[in-house]
């Protein structure tokens, strides 16, 4: 309560504190302004919150997985309704890989005897719970088929420290079985580091410390994991490539030339699946071997052990491994002045199971959002660029409805491709957005015209005051206090996102709503329009919010007569990535001396014998002084070339043809930050500067190349990295000053 009271009286000081909207607005001249802040209040003035209500519940009515009937009738359904408001608008059809599950078995043999349900049961006050002949059962899309016995270890979350420290306590997992816990990582890690240490096998469970009873009152009484509810989920090796894994960087059209199964380089050896908490506990309650750190310990009432298992554990696991129609649904606007430009909207709408809160929420919204540009068209009114709304199939099993089409589409979408704006789920609460950081200026401006429902503050405010009273230090609220500008982090993957950011290198956004709707249905058969209703946005009014939001991106952009870009925010971010590698690089470097230098005196030996049990850590090579001064110099470069085109850009003596022929060049600059072979070992991710870890999945590497060659102590990579990052960045500043040269 006492922070929640503090979070008002900060909103409530920023909101005073904030400059009141005027009728400028970037890249609109006074004229221009006042005509789009009259079409964005006839926007709103659409905008439902009983329309989204509905769009919820008719979609999430039943379950509609790749290549589900339910899957096809909610395509057809949004097909429908963008064709009623008046869009050009078709089912643009893929052929993917999609394997579902013939047999699950986990059991355990051995004095103690158990078979694992794999199931969530139905419960009355769910009313779609109970479609149990139509839902797709507890499993990891991707796991392989596998018939596994051997002794379990905990591996804790799973990461590839968690596999330092079993090593230190002596613990190997070759040959053997790991359960882990979600969390920390993207699901699809953990069984990729098990695999690399030699487990046969994978168990992954939710422990009710991070998601279930430790965190509030479980469903229904709560939105909290109940102990038989279980998080399906893709643990295909999406840092590798996401998509269909059979057409790597090409569209898997019905005639695609297709690889074999074990050709693809982002599917896992070895069977994993996840389970409840109710289904962990007998298995964690076998293990033997020594007591875990405290941070290892999980909320269940037992002793957490490392293990190995007194009992044996044995997974079986097999698949169908179809290929089958995914349903993109694409709806085009044409814009009356540049046609060859679009503005592309997206959130995708299959689900695991129901889907209400993932991704139906976000969905929804997109369409409230996109029937509000269709009564603005009633009256008369036209978007200058092409608005294209995409609903996205088979975002769940690995981004694959977004992955193909940008795939099919590159050479086109990497010539009109103006922005791409994204979301998925949504909820109660803060506004959460992420993207390309020259976007940050405008929307920044954005946050700042849309009001919060629940505070009367302005989106930025609310969110602005909740970071500054979250800060860890006075320090970090005093420059939150400075701050004016929406930063916008990096993007990582998780979403649609991922094949326009990081493939093509089209400028991004992935936005929603949260903080307040926290809940343990995520996955399961519980996330439902009943859960959705009761705990995460009661009202709809934040989908209202949502819609508000991205429709003003999509609005400004689609009209905007200068787009508004603005490199030097890039600039500046480039700068403290910059400075984090070097200190990286400093900090590894003086760690590693220590380190070595302990050891060398015996110090851990004595320490290890005094108060535990763990083995002295190995001796590391010593970390070379790396030559960071191209990219140090590339990114000073770029300062004034930013500097240069900003001042370009706010001529207003610039000609029509100018200002269209500069808005091109804008709009395809980050294109230029692509390399030719993309990353080291995962060339599809192509972009210098943004990429999903090769260990934390959905989680962001910036300046990936040098970052992870840094972490992996690859020093010779490292510095390869370090030229071809510079590289990518001095030529994004020739082009800014190419750019601006044509532009005068």
């Amino acid at each position: 309560m006492r922070k929640y009271c503090a979070l008002l009286l900060a909103a409530s000081f920023i909101a005073v504190a904030s400059i009141a909207q005027t009728s400028a607005i970037l890249g609109f001249s006074p004229a221009a302004a006042e005509a789009q802040l009259t079409a964005e209040k006839k926007f709103d003035a659409n905008l439902s919150a009983k329309n989204i209500d509905l769009f919820i519940k008719e979609l999430s009515a039943v379950p509609h997985h790749v290549g589900s009937p339910g899957d096809e009738a909610d395509a057809k359904y949004i097909l429908n309704k963008f064709k009623s408001w008046g869009y050009d608008a078709a089912i643009e059809t893929f052929y993917v890989l999609f394997p579902t599950p013939v047999t699950r078995l986990l059991e355990m043999t051995g004095t103690t005897k158990f078979t694992a349900a794999l199931k969530e049961p139905a419960l009355k006050e769910d009313a779609t719970s109970g479609q149990q002949s139509t839902q797709l059962p507890v499993y990891n899309c991707w796991s392989p088929d596998g018939d596994v016995t051997a002794e379990l270890v905990f591996v804790n979350y799973g990461v590839p420290a968690d596999y330092e420290k079993l090593a230190r306590m002596g613990i190997d997992v070759k040959g053997r079985i790991v359960i882990a816990k979600y969390g920390q990582s993207w699901r699809g890690i953990k069984p990729k580091v098990a695999q690399e240490h030699g487990a046969i096998g994978c168990i992954i469970y939710s422990d009710p410390k991070d998601d279930g009873y430790f965190q509030g009152d479980v469903y229904p009484k709560g939105p909290s994991r109940p102990a038989t509810g279980a998080q399906r989920g893709s643990v295909m090796d999406m840092p590798i490539y996401p998509g269909d894994p059979l057409t790597p960087g090409i569209g898997a059209t019905k005639d695609a030339k297709r690889l074999d199964r074990k050709e693809a380089t982002n599917l896992l050896k070895i069977p994993v699946i996840p389970i409840s908490y109710a289904d962990a506990l007998p298995l964690l309650e076998s293990l033997e071997g020594p007591v875990v750190p405290d941070p290892w310990k999980g909320a269940l009432p037992i002793t957490y052990h490392a293990g190995p298992s007194k009992n044996k554990i044995h997974l079986k696991l097999a698949f169908d491994w179809q290929v089958r129609p995914i349903n993109n649904v694409i709806a085009k606007l044409k814009g009356t002045q540049f046609p060859e430009e679009w503005v592309i909207r997206g959130n995708h709408h299959d689900a695991w199971v129901n889907g209400a809160a993932d991704p139906l929420s976000g969905q929804a919204a997109m369409l409230e959002e996109a029937r509000s540009v269709g009564e603005m068209m009633k009256t008369g009114w036209k978007p200058k660029r092409t608005i294209v709304y995409c609903a996205w199939d088979a975002e769940e099993p690995g981004l694959m409805g977004s992955t193909e089409w940008v795939e099919f589409h590159a050479d086109e979408l990497q010539q009109k491709a103006v922005l791409y704006i994204n979301s998925d789920g949504n909820g109660r609460g803060f506004l959460d957005a992420g993207g390309s950081q020259a976007l940050e200026p405008a929307f920044t401006e954005i946050a700042k015209a849309v009001t919060d429902p629940e505070t009367n503050v302005t989106v930025f405010d609310r969110k602005r005051s909740y970071d500054i009273v979250s800060a860890g230090s006075a320090k970090a609220k005093k420059e939150l206090l400075a701050a004016k500008t929406f930063t916008l982090p990096a993007l990582g993957s998780g979403s649609d996102f991922s094949p326009f950011a990081q493939h093509i290198g089209i400028p991004s956004l992935n936005l929603g709503f949260g903080g307040e709707d926290d809940g343990g249905e995520y996955h399961s058969i519980y996330d439902s329009y009943d859960l959705y209703k009761r705990f995460k946005d009661p009202t709809f009014e934040y989908g209202v919010v949502l819609a508000k939001t991205a429709g003003r991106i999509t609005l400004r952009f689609a009209d905007a007569e200068s787009l508004p870009f603005d490199f030097r925010n890039l600039q500046t971010t480039l700068s403290k990535y910059t400075s984090e590698v070097i200190a990286l690089a400093d900090e590894m470097r003086e760690n590693t001396s220590v380190e070595n230098q302990l050891i060398k005196e015996k110090y851990y030996t004595i320490a290890d014998k005094v108060n535990d049990p763990l083995l002295p850590p190995v001796a590391k090579d010593e970390v070379p002084f790396l030559n960071f001064g191209a990219l140090q110099n590339s990114v000073a470069v770029l300062e004034k070339a930013a500097e240069g085109l900003h001042a370009i850009m706010g001529n207003n003596t610039l000609t029509a043809k100018k200002k269209n022929e500069l808005n091109i060049q804008l709009y395809k600059a980050e294109q230029v930050l692509l390399t030719k072979d993309g990353l080291p070992r995962r060339g599809w991710y192509r972009h210098a500067i943004y990429a999903p870890g090769f260990f934390t999945g959905y989680g962001v590497k910036t300046l990936p190349g040098i970052r992870e060659a840094l972490e992996q102590r690859n020093w010779k990579e490292a510095q390869e990295q370090i030229e071809i990052a510079a590289a990518a960045i001095t030529n994004l500043s020739k082009y800014l000053d190419a750019a601006g040269v044509a532009a005068k």
